[in-house]
């Protein structure tokens, strides 16, 4: 935290500002040297397969194979991204990497390559990815504040492209005079840098207190989930995340196929349309920040979408690299205008303590829908043709377009996600630890007849941040006899869950929490009843006089 505290700029940030920050910096340059690698790689991989597949099916799933696993494993690597050291956790998934890329070279290199091994391969890359890019994303924060968080994950999302506009041409030329073999190894060298700003790298944990019992994994996952399906902007995001990565994905998934089949080309060929796709996602992301100024986020994301749409039309009817390259270009810029926001809008929308876990379900949708997308588009082909296939793409762009009318997006940049920080643990009579539980909390408010529409209006916003940081059975009664009085009441599974579930109150939900209490016109605050859910047929209050183990009568079937 010390660290973003230092970068936090005093004027808005430029372009290029996050790079003053040194644990940034060295980051940066090591992710570019390893995108580097991974992209010569992608070129050897994908052009390989184009000798070795039996069908077009499986040059398609080249490019599913690298994001099916982080659709896959998402939610357990974001749970674990906000509950354990991310350091140490970005230190082995890259070590994982690299010994996988050693392999992959060695079974090249020694002809021991079949289409389904390749596949396999990319698919143990592509897991090693999934553990190392939640940790990786949701340490940017920490490393540049809130303020330069924009221009560093379009900075990230710049230093991949421009890796993109030059690395793949290498790569067709690599792998065009050396070999698919000597690839894989650039790649397996590109970790190092990596590895080294690791070890220069202190280390961050995840964001729920430390000075609670933490909390289990599958229970973290959860949370994750449930806060991610409490929050309408984020399913918007998730959605339209998902949509975007099916239909663009046709782009690169076919792009082996369009450089061999509609131009004719060799490996080189290919690596010049993605370095074009490179060049233009770096043309993208120079100009993203005029286009935040000017466009909202709906018309941000519907300009990439219109964008693509075009794209792929016209790369299904062109015939010539001349022509293709700029039309390719244009894609790029595209993809990165609509990644950057995604991923920008997801952490901005997001407190610390789940970001992790935000990032994740942000990633597995829209790589669940690259993934399902080449996999879709390489059947078309296998069935039908290649230009059909990008047309009908183009077509799915279309729908994912039309959900920004029925659901469109907002601008949710002024959030203020701070700790609200003004509960204190109250003093109780028994002697509760940390594991005892149920508890249940019953908040009384005196409300005028008048004030009715307003106070229930405000406890369905309250009844959803309630939910969404753990609370359990929620419910509203009003007083049959005196109807000026309405209780609120919900349940916690543990005491722990209790202190978390206030910790992780929001400045932006404490003005929301207010509208409800400002309504009440009791006594200076709302009464608030905190209670040990227990059953009175529980054995083990022992007898009378005897004082019971309170974290022993947790009941464990009702904990998380």
């Amino acid at each position: 935290m010390a660290q973003a505290q230092a970068a936090e700029p005093a004027e808005p940030a430029g372009t290029f500002a996050p790079l003053g920050v040194a644990v940034f910096r060295r980051f940066w340059f090591a992710n570019v040297a390893s995108n580097f690698g991974s992209l010569i790689q992608a070129v050897g991989a994908a052009w390989l397969m184009t000798l070795i597949a039996s069908s077009d099916t499986q040059v398609a799933l080249v490019q599913a194979s690298t994001t099916l696993p982080v659709m896959m494993l998402s939610l357990v690597t974001g749970a674990m991204a906000d509950r354990y050291d991310r350091r140490r956790l970005m230190l082995w998934s890259t070590l994982f990497m690299l010994s996988v890329s050693v392999a992959l070279t060695v079974c090249a290199y020694l002809d021991l390559l079949s289409a389904w091994g390749l596949l396999g391969f990319t698919f143990l890359i592509g897991c090693g990815f999934a553990v190392h890019n939640p940790a990786w994303q949701a340490s940017v924060r920490d490393f540049v504040g809130m303020r330069m968080l924009p221009q560093a994950v379009l900075l990230n999302g710049m230093g991949f492209n421009v890796t993109r506009s030059v690395a793949p041409a290498l790569g067709g030329i690599v792998v065009a005079t050396l070999g698919a073999a000597v690839a894989f190894a650039i790649n397996a060298a590109s970790y190092l840098g990596l590895l080294f700003a690791i070890f220069r790298w202190s280390g961050s944990e995840g964001d729920e207190r430390r000075d609670l019992q933490p909390e289990g994994l599958r229970a973290a996952i959860r949370a994750g989930v449930r806060y991610a399906g409490s929050s309408p902007h984020l399913l918007r995001l998730y959605s339209r995340g998902f949509a975007f990565g099916a239909g663009a994905i046709a782009l690169l998934a076919l792009l082996p196929l369009v450089a061999r089949d509609q131009l004719g080309g060799d490996s080189l060929t290919f690596g010049l349309l993605l370095g074009a796709f490179g060049l233009g996602a770096v043309g993208g992301g120079l100009v993203s920040n005029a286009l935040r100024k000017r466009l909202t986020s709906e018309q941000m994301v519907r300009l990439a979408f219109i964008v693509l749409v075009f794209v792929l039309l016209l790369v299904s009817l062109s015939r010539w690299l001349l022509l293709s390259m700029p039309i390719v270009a244009l894609g790029g810029g595209a993809w990165v205008l609509a990644l950057a926001f995604f991923n920008t809008s997801v952490q901005l929308s997001t407190p610390r303590w789940v970001v992790g876990r935000a990032l994740s379900l942000y990633q597995m949708t829209t790589f669940g829908g690259m993934a399902l997308g080449s996999w879709v588009w390489g059947l078309w082909v296998t069935h039908y043709s290649l230009p059909i296939a990008l047309q009908i793409a183009a077509g799915a762009l279309l729908i994912g377009l039309s959900l920004g009318f029925r659901w469109p997006l907002t601008d949710r940049t002024a959030l203020n996600l701070d700790p609200l920080d003004r509960w204190r643990e109250p003093d109780v009579a028994l002697d509760i630890v940390p594991r005892s539980g149920p508890i249940a909390l019953a908040i009384e408010y005196l409300i005028d007849p008048d004030d009715v529409p307003e106070f229930m209006a405000a406890m369905q916003e309250r009844q959803r941040i309630r939910r969404r940081d753990g609370a359990r059975m929620w419910k509203l009664y009003r007083d049959l006899e005196r109807t000026e009085l309405w209780i609120e009441r919900f349940e916690l599974p543990t005491w722990a869950d209790y202190v978390r579930f206030h910790s992780r109150t929001t400045q932006e939900d404490g003005e929301v929490l207010d509208r409800a209490r400002a309504l009440h016109r009791g006594e200076a605050r709302p009464r608030v009843r905190r209670m040990l859910v227990r059953d009175p047929g529980d054995t083990r209050f022992g007898r009378p006089g005897e004082t019971p183990d309170l974290g022993a009568l947790a009941l464990t079937d009702r904990s998380p």
